[in-house]
């Protein structure tokens, strides 16, 4: 177990990162059988970890964390991104999430132009609900769709009816928020033909930004015991990645740019900064059980259950249960794996640019950028990404 000290070594260097806030709402109101995110449902709680109560517990996280900061010497950064993450945050009442957002703003400044984001499902929320949170600072709102296939949604558990989803979009945008909308692709059953039809429809609502997952089956999880079984098959890679392909064509011609391997935006401002901010290794502070976080190289994470999560905040202490101080090997490492993500690409420095031939002469590399020493991915390579990681980091 850590006491959730940062080390000194945080500091160098934090003038140049951004630093953002993850708020993690640990609370569904059905566990989806693909779902193997830190959440529960009320009857899986018992006492000690109250709903009700947790907004003002993560606030209470959120004072022991900017003083954590202080008494190491971090100088004052206002927050440039809040995401809030779950779990379903719109679960909380939305007097709720506005107190955790002013909680923010009071320990650390909220910079002018931030990004404050949080999910929800198309059912959890009305149209009251994002006019207040839009009011209150909220400026994105990403919208769990999935799929817009009833057959599909059953399947994953998902307990929304898809045609509320043009409802939620113009209840978003009326309050003034962007809109992203999340979709899975290979869900056991789902055809061509039915992916089509969801990124149809989504394309339909011309959202701000568009995020495509591929279905990854966990063990440990429902989906993951169902196919151990024998009850639904394996995701097949091949369906997967003509799915992902499809998914770019119809998302560029529809005007999307990629920036990042699974995440499409109309323009530059609709990108999502936090998740940005992630995969450039800049500082964020995960709030919540369960929540990771990372300042300057050093990383940690929190207590999973909310029940100790709840005692340690009740008691004045951060409730982080290990934590870590990256080497630079690991930095670097980390720096390819995520950096090579996005669209913008990766300088990969002096000692990797002579590995950047074979990976254009594979198909995986852009030419032209490899030439002046940057990995940008071709489409082969954004379906292939992990061999590339593994070409520069091996």
């Amino acid at each position: 177990m850590s006491t959730g000290a940062l080390p000194g070594s945080v500091v160098a260097g934090s003038g140049e990162r951004d630093f953002g806030v993850y708020l993690h709402v640990p609370f569904c109101s059905v566990r989806c059988g693909y779902c193997d995110f830190n959440t529960y449902t009320a009857t899986e709680l018992g006492g000690g970890a109250s709903q009700a109560n947790y907004a003002t517990t993560a606030i209470g996280e959120i004072e022991l964390a900017a003083s954590a900061m202080r008494d190491v010497g971090l100088p004052q950064r206002n927050v440039s991104t809040v995401f809030l993450g779950g779990g379903t945050p719109t679960l909380l009442p939305a007097a709720d999430l506005t107190r955790l957002l002013d909680a923010v703003g009071q320990a650390w400044g909220l910079s002018d132009d931030a990004e404050v984001t949080t999910e929800a499902n198309p059912d959890s929320v009305t149209a009251a609900d994002l006019a207040e949170l839009a009011g209150a600072g909220f400026t994105r709102v990403s919208f769990g769709m999935q799929s817009a296939v009833p057959s599909v949604l059953h399947t994953l558990e998902r307990t929304h009816d898809p045609r509320r989803i043009p409802d939620v979009v113009t209840w978003a945008r009326d309050a003034g928020l962007r809109v992203s909308l999340d979709l899975i692709y290979g869900t056991p059953g789902e055809t061509l033909d039915h992916w089509r039809t969801s990124l149809d429809a989504v394309l339909a609502l011309e959202p701000d930004h568009v995020s495509a997952y591929a279905l990854t089956v966990e063990p440990g999880t429902k989906m993951g015991a169902q196919v151990r079984r024998g009850l639904l098959p394996m995701p097949d890679p091949d369906d997967e990645a003509t799915k992902y392909e499809i998914a770019a064509a119809a998302l560029a011609g529809a005007g999307y740019d990629w920036y990042e391997i699974s995440n499409f935006a109309r323009t530059p401002a609709d990108r999502c900064r936090h998740n940005i901010a992630y995969w450039r290794s800049h500082d964020w502070w995960g709030v919540g059980p369960g929540a990771h976080s990372h300042v300057g190289g050093h990383r940690w994470w929190n207590v999973k259950h909310p029940r100790p999560y709840a005692e340690r905040v009740d008691a004045g202490q951060l409730p982080v249960a290990e934590s870590e101080t990256l080497t630079q090997r690991q930095r670097e490492d980390e720096r390819v794996l995520l950096g090579v993500r996005l669209a913008d690409g990766l300088d990969v420095g002096p000692d990797l640019r002579g590995r950047l031939p074979t990976l254009v002469a594979d198909g995986l590399l852009e030419g032209d950028p490899a030439s002046a020493g940057r990995a940008v991915l071709t489409l082969r390579g954004r379906l292939l990404a992990d061999t590339v990681v593994r070409a520069l980091t091996d």
